[in-house]
């Protein structure tokens, strides 16, 4: 099982509308880069993601998980783009701040660290574990 980040504005999509799909999920539409894309290409169902309020609040909120492998994003005619489906699984306990991630030495290589633009991006299995940790949930 692989691990992700999902980033989105909460004046666009939050954390509550999320969780508000309940099981059903929602697709993860609308990503128009193609490294971001190419990521969720390599995404299987059961993967799990932290889902990251970017802009003000700019933390890590809640646990996702991938219920649907890329497909068509429903959001274009536009055969190149692709996305996938999500379900929220649990909020932390403690949102982790960016600014607190940059406090620890051990999550400097992280991608949120190195490129903050990106929408879609891999977590590894030791950041999973210190954010997790951090956020006050089970890994």
């Amino acid at each position: 099982m692989a691990h992700w980040l999902f980033k989105s504005e909460p004046s666009t999509w939050s954390w509550d509308d999320q969780v508000a799909q309940g099981d059903a999920g929602e697709e993860w539409d609308g990503v128009r880069n193609y490294q971001a894309r190419n990521f969720m290409r390599d995404m299987k169902k059961g993967d799990t993601g932290f889902f990251y309020h970017s802009q003000s609040e700019k933390a890590v909120v809640g646990i996702v998980e991938v219920i649907a492998e890329a497909h068509p994003d429903s959001t274009t005619d536009d055969e190149r783009w692709e996305c996938v489906d999500i379900r929220a699984l649990r909020p932390l306990a403690r949102p982790v701040t960016l600014a607190d991630a940059k406090a620890r030495p051990d999550l400097s290589e992280m991608a949120l660290l190195r490129n903050s633009r990106l929408s879609v991006q891999p977590v590894t299995e030791e950041e999973w574990r210190i954010v997790c940790d951090m956020g006050g949930v089970e890994p």
